[in-house]
């Protein structure tokens, strides 16, 4: 009896050590392996923009590039955590119950904004090599996001939709026969 319990529990503790020293799950439920290379470009692609804009020295207009570095450091900062996050399995630890909503969110607006601050910062910049190389990563960047959102629609769907597609719950009508009613209805 001592070898079988010896045997049942060498396998079944390997199986739960081989579990929880895993910790890269891609492909998981919340991230495949496409949108995560996706992810991976856009943190690049975000934190170029950011250093490029960084290093310019002096603007004639500022707001622009304030704009500009404000945008590209969110998105580089906040994508490599969602990246993390969903990467990994930390996501279980943190109190999120909808990951594919947050993802979906997120990158469209990160899309949004580097989309915005990518053309405030193309109209209005001191011309330099420098910041038209921010700009043309910050476009870079924006058309990455939204082929990454684009995926993400086409893979699983809107999920703010999936709740609109379900019919309300009802709550349910009494039932006005009684059981010793034989089929009468009669209402006492």
């Amino acid at each position: 009896m001592a070898t079988a319990d010896t045997v049942y529990n060498t396998t079944t503790t390997t199986a739960q050590e081989a579990k929880s020293r895993k910790w890269f799950i891609v492909p998981s439920e919340n991230l495949d392996k496409v949108r995560f290379v996706m992810k991976v470009i856009e943190v690049l692609l975000s934190f170029v923009a950011f250093v490029m804009e960084e290093v310019v020295s002096n603007c004639s207009q500022c707001g622009p590039l304030y704009f500009f570095e404000f945008v590209s450091c969110t998105a580089f900062l906040f994508t490599l955590l969602l990246l993390i996050l969903l990467a990994t399995p930390l996501h279980q630890r943190v109190g999120v119950n909808s990951w594919p909503t947050l993802d979906f969110g997120y990158t469209l607006a990160m899309a949004i904004l580097f989309l915005l601050a990518s053309i405030v910062f193309a109209a209005d910049n001191g011309q330099t090599g420098l910041e038209q190389g921010a700009v043309a990563f910050g476009f870079l960047a924006t058309v990455a996001f939204f082929i990454d959102f684009g995926l993400f629609v086409k893979n699983h769907g809107i999920p703010c939709r999936k709740g609109n597609n379900q019919q309300p719950h009802h709550t349910p009508r009494p039932e006005s026969e009684k059981l010793n009613a034989n089929g009468t209805d009669s209402v006492n």
